[in-house]
């Protein structure tokens, strides 16, 4: 089973605790004959660094054909919502009610999600080889992958019309079913217009198995936040290879095991101090840290700040 990486994540590059996150909305629906899509949006912390990301997962299983399926995932930030009418407020927006207690700031993370048998009518016959575009959507290409890229402009501007269109009933279906093909087209026009899909380099990471094990080291270094754990310890809980640990973790999320617990304890050391007004003793404790000072130095190395200096502002 292919594991894409939470798209929230990789938008906001940390780990977000359970506790951070406030959902505001949730829907799901299915387009007849066509995509199924969902939304979920939540209250945008503005400590929050979001920035917006788009991913292409295809999933294949060559033994469970009806399994395959394509999703576009989007992560976006920055609209402004009146809680009442759950759309989004012009008077908000352009800081007419600056005032409001209805106004929030949401992060809404969008999902479409294209089966086979509705990416097959766009598919035209050629004599010779396929395009990969062609490949994609036909489902020759025999192993699933994730790619993920920048939202452009023309993306968000869609986007931004399927969070807030007006539309109801059976036009909304129409009108969600237009927006969708447009995200499809600037989604494979952006990612697949290379003549390769190159997405791992580590060869071993080819191995669903062994990218799982990744994935979760990553779990185990979230889980044991207040209990460092050293890289021969993660490769035994993993069973993977200390070198394929630290190479495969570096090429499917971009930075050290080191860097990544690193970033993950002082992110969490903020929220501790930030938002639960935990003193600079008990967070140190926490953290595992054996002396304040050396929690300091490390919360500073990360943030700029010294943990006293966080809690002044």
């Amino acid at each position: 089973m292919h594991t894409p990486p939470d798209i929230l994540t990789l938008a906001y590059k940390q780990n977000l605790m359970q506790d951070q996150m406030v959902q505001l909305q949730e829907r799901h629906q299915q387009i007849p004959g066509s995509v199924t899509y969902s939304i979920h949006r939540y209250r945008r912390n503005l400590q929050w660094n979001i920035e917006d990301t788009g991913m292409m997962v295809y999933h294949y299983e060559k033994n469970s054909p009806k399994a395959n399926y394509l999703e576009l995932r989007f992560c976006v930030s920055g609209n402004v919502y009146c809680r009442k009418k759950d759309t989004e407020c012009d008077m908000c927006q352009f800081n007419a009610s600056k005032s409001c207690m209805e106004r929030v700031e949401s992060v809404d993370v969008v999902t479409f999600r294209f089966s086979a048998t509705q990416l097959g009518q766009f598919v035209k016959p050629r004599k010779g080889n396929a395009v990969l575009t062609d490949n994609i959507l036909a489902f020759k290409h025999t192993s699933s992958f994730t790619k993920i890229h920048p939202v452009c402009g023309k993306t968000r501007m869609i986007l931004e019309g399927v969070l807030n269109h007006t539309y109801s009933d059976t036009l909304e279906n129409i009108y969600i079913n237009a927006q969708t093909q447009m995200l499809l087209l600037y989604s494979l026009d952006c990612m697949l217009g290379e003549k390769e899909i190159d997405v791992i380099s580590c060869k071993f990471l080819a191995n669903e198995l062994d990218r799982e094990k990744i994935v979760k080291a990553r779990e185990i270094l979230i889980q044991h936040i207040g209990e460092p754990i050293t890289i021969k310890e993660l490769s035994r809980k993993v069973a993977i290879n200390e070198c394929y640990l630290k190479k495969g973790f570096k090429e499917l999320f971009g930075t050290t095991v080191f860097d990544f617990y690193q970033s993950q304890r002082m992110e969490h050391a903020k929220y501790l101090l930030y938002e639960k007004g935990l003193s600079v003793t008990e967070v140190s404790l926490m953290l595992g840290y054996s002396s304040i000072s050396h929690f300091s130095t490390a919360f500073k190395k990360h943030t700029g700040l010294k943990p006293c200096e966080l809690l002044l502002r």
